[in-house]
């Protein structure tokens, strides 16, 4: 073709068209392939001539041609959409989830929905049913359904799940005695021989084995442990509970994730107890903003934008066929560790709150 032939020809396409979408006939027209060619450049890239493939993806930029992802899947069963369900899309710990989920997804030409059910089973139960037929498989961040509903949606599509251990499904999780253990040993050296647990939601799995760690890990190191909860995981959820943690008397409190930590944190010092020399707090995730309180918040840190990528590469090994499985690992735990900052401290005995 001459300098001049794809403009006309492109030209000509759009009148002809009358305005509406172009097609892989009119990208094959403009191409001077044929639409089976088109076909497999678009949907299979790296299946053809390189130099074809190229000159197809020019045409098709110069058409500002746009794939159809439900018309995609008619013939192949594949939307090429993944699904990312969260209980709250305003809590900083889904960010690093979303941006690893994202990159693994965008990498593998894959598009990301993401959903929120505002810490709502029945919302999610809903949104599930909604997304369903546009996607080729799910991942569940933070999910609030029970374990049976969860088995009932993995019968019908490939689903991840994070922070969660359920039987038959398969999920990314983290070490969560790791991080645990370093915290107790933490608390324990700065002479705290009192601890309070304030957990989260009651159908948080997560929750139930943070608690359940602590409540193996600190009596081996000589000191007592109160739960308190379930409790909403936002920052009004864990102001909430201070009046429950002064009343238990104890030196150090541990929150079920950072913004409950934080919201402990103000309402400590609202009352005018002292952080950290009168209570000691502690929280989970190293969320952004962590570091931004005063004093500053110690955490203990998982690896979130890995979960994120890993639970869309477990994924996409199970949908696409042209991933690559062995690169996928979710058998091993993700690693969990203790962020020291001004929050915990040595206990100073004696004084009133």
């Amino acid at each position: 073709m001459s300098d001049q032939q794809p403009e006309r020809v492109a030209r000509e396409s759009k009148r002809s068209r009358g305005g509406s979408a172009p097609t892989i006939y009119d990208i094959a027209k403009l191409a001077g392939v044929n639409p089976s060619t088109v076909s497999r450049a678009l949907s299979q890239p790296g299946r053809i001539n390189v130099k074809t493939e190229e000159r197809i993806q020019a045409a098709a930029k110069e058409l500002n041609y746009r794939v159809n992802p439900i018309a995609r899947a008619l013939p192949t069963g594949r939307t090429s959409t993944l699904g990312l369900f969260v209980a709250d899309i305003t809590n900083p710990v889904i960010f690093g989830i979303v941006r690893g989920a994202e990159r693994a997804a965008a990498d593998a030409g894959y598009t990301l929905v993401v959903a929120e059910s505002q810490e709502s089973g029945e919302r999610e139960a809903t949104a599930i049913e909604r997304v369903m037929p546009s996607v080729d498989g799910l991942v569940l961040a933070t999910s609030r359904l029970a374990d049976a509903q969860i088995r009932q949606i993995a019968s019908r599509k490939p689903v991840v799940v994070i922070n969660r251990a359920l039987e038959g499904v398969t999920g990314i999780l983290p070490d969560v005695e790791r991080g645990v253990d370093q915290l107790v040993v933490h608390l324990a050296e700065l002479g705290h021989r009192s601890i309070a647990y304030v957990s989260g939601p009651e159908t948080s799995w997560v929750s139930r084995r943070r608690w359940e760690a602590l409540l193996a890990a600190a009596p081996r190191r000589g000191m007592t442990i109160v739960e308190i909860g379930p409790g909403v995981p936002t920052l009004d959820g864990g102001a909430a509970a201070i009046s429950r943690v002064v009343a238990s008397g104890v030196t150090a409190v541990v929150a079920f994730n950072d913004l409950m930590a934080i919201g402990l944190l103000r309402a400590a010092q609202e009352r005018g107890i002292a952080v950290p020399s009168k209570l000691s707090i502690a929280g989970f995730d190293d969320i952004f903003g962590s570091d931004f309180t005063a004093p500053a918040l110690t955490t203990v840190r998982a690896p979130l934008t890995e979960a994120g990528e890993r639970a869309v590469r477990y994924l996409l090994s199970r949908v696409s066929p042209h991933a690559d499985a062995a690169r996928v690992n979710v058998e091993s735990l993700l690693p969990t560790d203790l962020v020291v900052r001004g929050s915990t401290g040595h206990h100073v005995a004696g004084g009133e709150r």
